[in-house]
């Protein structure tokens, strides 16, 4: 189609809906499905999608709740953010895209949004046999954890949500990180990638200012 550029091609998501993929680049997995999932709306929220990718967190999440007011990509990589731009006009979504690195976002944005949505570059190491590109998706090259949990306090509204996925091995480091920034952590879920196995990921939904009290989920399998 006239609209895709070389490598890329449409991808389902939900329903009828399709977004643009790229071959040569890094391309949504079911962990992104998972988190927007795991994410709950409010009534005209102001959401956020951080390390945006493609856009598939937000978009599916905007999918499953049409409550939502307002949604911007943040993503460093304009090619990426590029193909977010086209896979929004192509839908009909309505939303904004940004492309930045998260350390750099404008001060117009603090205190703006009640909710976050994250499924961060999480892998630590180098580049292995990954292209550079590919690479800072899904290794903290040029992102880390703390980077993020800074981004986000200072862009969340007080009573604002942050939902947020990593390594289960990384567990208390994220659960230490959001409650050293009054990002308090509400629901935890962990997720396996069959019954009774070890947990591979952990989801965590985490309140600015919100009082003590975390629900541990059931584990989810993917």
């Amino acid at each position: 189609m006239s609209f895709l550029k070389e490598g890329e091609v449409l991808e389902d998501f939900f329903g009828d809906k399709k977004i643009i993929q790229n071959v040569n680049l890094y391309r949504f997995t079911s962990d992104s499905i998972l988190l927007s999932k795991f994410a709950r709306a409010k009534c005209k929220d102001d959401v956020a999608d951080f390390c945006a990718g493609s856009g598939v967190v937000g978009f599916h999440f905007a999918c499953l709740n049409p409550v939502i007011s307002r949604l911007t990509l943040f993503e460093m990589q304009s090619s990426l953010s590029d193909m977010s731009k086209r896979t929004a006009e192509m839908n009909g979504f309505c939303c904004d895209t940004v492309c930045c690195r998260l350390q750099d976002i404008g001060k117009e944005y603090n205190e703006r949004f009640s909710l976050i949505l994250c499924n961060p570059p999480y892998e630590r190491g180098g580049f292995d046999n990954c292209s550079y590109e590919k690479a800072i998706c899904r290794k903290e090259i040029t992102l880390t954890l703390s980077e993020i949990l800074d981004a986000a306090a200072r862009t969340l509204k007080f009573g604002g949500r942050i939902a947020i996925l990593n390594r289960a091995d990384r567990a208390a480091e994220l659960i230490y990180g959001l409650k050293l920034r009054n990002l308090e952590p509400k629901r935890i879920q962990f997720v396996s990638g069959r019954a009774n196995a070890k947990p591979y990921l952990i989801m965590a939904e985490a309140v600015k200012g919100g009082k003590e009290g975390v629900e541990i989920l059931p584990a989810a399998v993917n």
